[in-house]
């Protein structure tokens, strides 16, 4: 349940980051403050999409 919500949040995010973006290119938002808003929030995307299921070593018995 918590991971589809943070699933849920995060792909909102990037959708209105995207329509910032789109704003921008049409002159009517700041292209320099939607820019980075858009890879703050794909990075954010792609390292949680990365984060899951990481090996963490075998456990060492002493």
């Amino acid at each position: 349940m918590k991971k589809m919500l943070t699933n849920t949040i995060i792909l909102f995010l990037v959708l209105i980051s995207l329509c910032l973006q789109f704003l921008a290119l049409m002159h009517l938002f700041p292209i320099y403050l939607s820019s980075p808003i858009l890879f703050l929030s794909l990075l954010l995307l792609f390292s949680h999409l990365n984060g899951r299921q990481r090996f963490k070593g075998f456990k060492n018995g002493s």
